[in-house]
């Protein structure tokens, strides 16, 4: 049996075309044994994830948590639909032969996050996903839906738009910066919760900390009291290991080009089958697809390309393995933070208990302006992460991915750590 390291000697043996060598590194992946936490630690497994990826090594993307870079096999698969699309009449190509076969890629992801085919529609973003939801409840003025201040903004400015079209009534409520007390976050959520509640938005991870949150018992607790709720899982899905079938919510929406790295513009929406026929499409659709989960993909001529090569980013993601992944993102997370935060000036606003946290990371710096260190970092170290400037506060949002290397995440520490022993530059 071919060692890693032969495996990668192989490919730079000769010159080869990375279109050719990015299947057989999928390949490779599935065959190499080892334990989640072993793996994570192991720089050759992570060396051959790299390869996969066409990315310029002369910046350092930590952003990957707003868009993901696809790996080689995922662009090409989206370029060969497009170019077929084109050279024949797309009334053909595109609405007769390429988008059926979405079908197959809906058969997938459903099969692997464990639900019904029939509860899953594919998106463009998990905007469209939770905006579908959020404005298709039917809702009376003063009428109550409930969500912490650290929600998404644009999920937060949809219900407040609805709140001034409408008149019904946002309530939101604060959250501890880590929540490290699973009861005492659902204790939060049910004194929120009051008679007038109708609808209840959840975030699987709260994308600015990183904060994993314990979704399936606050599903419960407003499952008893008769509310349905919506789970942002923008930053969950492909990220960490689970199913949605364990997270018995009713509703759920997803980009697929962040932790899967398929093509941009991508998304999922999960809706519970017994919940699609009371949930109003954005786009209009007809009485006849009132129970049919693609009433939510009626949105006009769109390509078929980007949602095919999604299948491509499946088969990507499952050659690493959900367990080796998740294992990877937190170990990464663990390793620039922990560093860091051995200068007594660094202090985080992610958790270390793998509870409550994976791949992202967020931590801020005594006395500097996380607004001025992200422009900074950008321009003189070419350097790209996420300064978050919240009501409640403030610190550099950090996402690796799987094509990160230490090198990198070693220049990103000791830029940091520059910037903590001198302070940032005058203007």
């Amino acid at each position: 049996m071919p060692t890693r390291r032969h495996f990668l000697g192989s490919l730079t043996a000769a010159p080869f075309a990375l279109s050719a060598a990015a299947p057989s590194i999928a390949a490779a992946l599935t065959k190499i044994p080892g334990a989640p936490d072993e793996i994570a630690r192991d720089e050759d497994f992570w060396s051959q994830v790299a390869l996969a990826f066409t990315i310029d090594r002369s910046v350092i993307n930590l952003n990957n948590g707003g868009v993901s870079p696809s790996p080689a096999i995922v662009q090409e698969a989206m370029k060969r639909h497009l170019d077929f699309s084109n050279t024949t009449p797309p009334p053909v190509s595109l609405w007769q032969i390429l988008e059926p076969q979405k079908e197959g890629v809906r058969q997938r992801l459903a099969l692997h996050w464990g639900v019904d085919t029939e509860e899953i529609a594919i998106t463009r973003n998990s905007s469209e996903s939770l905006q579908i939801c959020q404005l298709g409840f039917d809702l009376k003025p003063g009428d109550e839906v409930v969500c912490t201040t650290q929600d998404y903004p644009r999920m937060i400015t949809t219900f407040k738009q609805r709140e001034r079209r409408e008149g019904i009534k946002l309530r939101q409520f604060k959250l501890p910066i880590p929540a490290e007390d699973e009861d005492a976050i659902v204790a939060l959520y049910e004194q929120n919760l009051t008679d007038k509640t109708r609808l209840l938005l959840i975030s699987h991870i709260i994308n600015i900390t990183g904060q994993i949150m314990p979704v399936r018992r606050i599903v419960a607790l407003a499952r008893a009291k008769g509310i349905p709720t919506i789970v942002d899982g923008a930053h969950a899905l492909a990220h960490f290991q689970f199913k949605l079938s364990d997270l018995d919510c009713d509703y759920y929406g997803v980009s697929l080009h962040k932790w899967l790295a398929a093509p941009h513009g991508t998304g999922l929406l999960y809706v519970r089958k017994d919940k699609i026929k009371g949930l109003w499409p954005m786009m209009a659709s007809p009485d006849t697809m009132d129970t049919d989960i693609r009433k939510f993909e009626e949105i006009g001529t769109h390509p078929a390309a980007n949602f095919l090569a999604i299948g491509e980013a499946l088969t990507f993601h499952e050659a690493i393995g959900d367990a080796r992944k998740e294992a990877r993102l937190r170990y990464m997370k663990d390793w620039w933070l922990k560093r860091l935060l051995r200068n007594p000036k660094a202090k985080s606003h992610t958790s270390l208990n793998p509870k409550f946290s994976c791949g992202i990371g967020n931590i801020q710096i005594e006395g500097i302006d996380t607004t001025k260190l992200g422009p900074w970092l950008w321009e003189k170290h070419k350097i790209l992460a996420t300064p978050i400037k919240h009501d409640e506060f403030e610190g550099l949002r950090v996402t690796p991915s799987v094509y990160t290397t230490l090198e990198e995440l070693e220049r990103f520490c000791s830029a940091m750590e520059w910037v903590m022993a001198n302070g940032l530059p005058a203007a």
